[in-house]
């Protein structure tokens, strides 16, 4: 199981949420690309990076401090979601170096679009599924639907999609765990490999959602900024 540490950003700065809500943001680092390195040296496989703003301007907005962390860390690869709607913006992301990119609200309102990227990049989309209460919520968690988040993986089984990153919103942090049964539920329900996320505040949270044997990856940010979480240790734990 690979543990991706998430660097969300927000007007410039490394920043996390409490629950998805803006106004409830936590600076822990003005250098998004300093944290990216603190990262990497203490072994990251991986980078996930989320563009806050853009996920609500529905356009990439930290484009410069996602550049900078790309040009900081290039043999790392590095997921982003947030604001990408349309095959331009994919493109682009993906000639500037990133890995991944993370469809979100579009799946739900353009899952032709997922289906055409996936084609397109083989390998190198992926679908964020965030939800509360089991329901799909958008464009910045600020939409909720009365999609259910199974059915919503499930359209996308044949699609070659790389993977789902299923955050739990309540958990989102809140350091009080991942919802390991509904994500065991969703890894269970579909081909796809899923990513944890919300909630992942311990070794113990990464422990449990490898002992599934169906969770691909796990997202954490607040623990590691907290120190709750030791990036070497728990690396090395899952090792």
């Amino acid at each position: 199981m690979i543990l991706y540490p998430a660097i969300d950003l927000k007007d410039g700065q490394a920043v996390r949420l409490l629950r998805g809500e803006m106004e409830q943001a936590t600076v822990f680092n003005d250098d998004p690309a300093d944290q990216a390195r603190v990262f990497v040296k203490a072994g990251a496989e991986w980078l996930h990076l989320v563009d806050l703003n853009g996920a609500f301007a529905g356009r990439p907005v930290n484009a410069d401090a996602v550049e900078a962390i790309l040009a900081a860390c290039p043999g790392t690869p590095a997921q982003l979601g947030g604001g990408i709607r349309d095959m331009s913006t994919i493109e682009g992301w993906l000639e500037k170096g990133l890995a991944r990119v993370i469809l979100g609200t579009v799946a739900v309102e353009d899952p032709e679009l997922v289906r055409a990227a996936a084609r397109a990049f083989p390998g190198r989309i992926a679908v964020g599924i965030d939800a509360r209460d089991g329901r799909v919520a958008t464009r910045g968690w600020a939409e909720e639907t009365e999609v259910e988040a199974t059915d919503l993986a499930r359209r996308f089984e044949d699609a070659g999609v790389a993977a789902i990153i299923y955050t739990d919103i309540d958990r989102d942090g809140a350091m009080g765990g991942p919802n390991v049964p509904a994500t065991e539920a969703l890894a269970r329900a579909v081909g796809i490999p899923v990513i944890a996320s919300g909630g992942v505040s311990s070794l113990a949270d990464l422990i449990a959602l490898r002992d599934t044997g169906v969770i691909a990856g796990a997202i954490s940010g607040r623990a590691l900024y907290d120190g709750k979480l030791d990036l070497r240790e728990a690396l090395a734990a899952l090792a």
